[in-house]
């Protein structure tokens, strides 16, 4: 899952993909390692809209909907979101949309939530190595950077087209075996980070545009994942905008392209109440909620507008 942008810009402390097994570990070490991004205490109950409750291609695990969608899916903005990476998947909440891991849940998940109306974003580890994933070995070693901050992760080297388009092509294809809607590609702002690799504004435009070629290839939608800076030159190659703490750092500013592209922004808060942050992303037209910094089941989200 996502680190909090404002730290990978600046120290680089935060990674973007929390751990299953060792969140609790990983933001223990983080504060002791002086982080600037901690997780905040869970807001409380009367806030809350949930109780707290080798190299061939990877295998998909609970089975396969072998299905394609006919058509790319086109989310406008307004729409409500539900965003968990860590533990089961809470498939009774209230949310138009839920964003999961492709690997850790089966297509049996995504049916489920399929049959209740739900719209399902797969989150898939673009920019970064990982150690613990089963065709970890497709990845060579020259291509592997410095660590991202968390355990078992490491930047790529998104230079590499030729290298990367076939193992993230097969990892989408599977998202769409499994009847997934569309993309989250994190780990899409290397450039901007200190990866081993003296990767430029260019490189990962193209690294990006692959990406969102790769998705529609399979009929998925793809959501850019932060990296504002590069939304003029991206609004157009993808579907929609996920973000991190544009209300904590003032930058919310520079989602409005994919607002007035009728593009939904699905946007989180770690640190902020929803009374701090909603009046005003809100009004962007931005879908947005305060989460746990572990991106578990409950959600603390904005009153629901429609933007068309």
């Amino acid at each position: 899952m996502g680190k909090p942008q404002h730290a990978a810009r600046t120290d680089g402390c935060g990674g973007t993909r929390l751990r299953y097994f060792a969140a609790a570990l990983t933001l223990a070490l983080a504060a002791l390692g002086g982080c600037s991004t901690s997780a905040s205490p869970s807001p409380s109950a009367a806030q809350s809209s949930l109780p707290a409750s080798s190299g061939s291609a990877p295998s998909v695990p609970g089975g396969s909907s072998s299905a394609v969608p006919a058509s790319i899916w086109h989310p406008k903005p307004g729409l409500t979101w539900q965003w968990q990476l860590s533990g089961k998947v809470d498939t009774s909440v209230d949310a138009q949309v839920y964003d999961i891991d492709g690997v850790e849940n089966s297509a049996a998940v995504v049916a489920t939530l399929h049959a209740a109306g739900r719209k399902v974003i797969c989150y898939v580890n673009a920019g970064a190595y990982e150690s613990f994933r089963a065709d970890a070995n497709r990845y060579p070693a020259a291509i592997i950077g410095q660590s991202n901050g968390w355990t078992g992760e490491r930047w790529l080297d998104v230079r590499e087209l030729s290298v990367l388009r076939p193992i993230l092509a097969d990892r989408f294809k599977a998202c769409a075996q499994k009847g997934f809607d569309g993309i989250e590609a994190d780990n899409v702002d290397g450039y901007r980070n200190t990866t081993g690799f003296p990767l430029t504004a260019a490189d990962q435009l193209a690294f990006n545009r692959m990406l969102a070629d790769l998705a529609h290839a399979q009929r998925l939608a793809i959501g850019l994942k932060n990296d504002l800076d590069q939304i003029p030159q991206l609004v157009s190659d993808f579907d929609f905008a996920v973000n991190e703490q544009c209300a904590e750092f003032s930058e919310c500013d520079a989602l409005k392209p994919f607002i007035a592209a009728g593009k939904a922004v699905f946007h989180v808060e770690y640190n902020l109440s929803p009374e701090e942050f909603c009046p005003t992303t809100t009004a962007l037209g931005l879908s947005s909620m305060r989460k746990n910094l572990s991106l578990d089941a409950p959600r603390w989200p904005c009153p629901a507008t429609s933007h068309g």
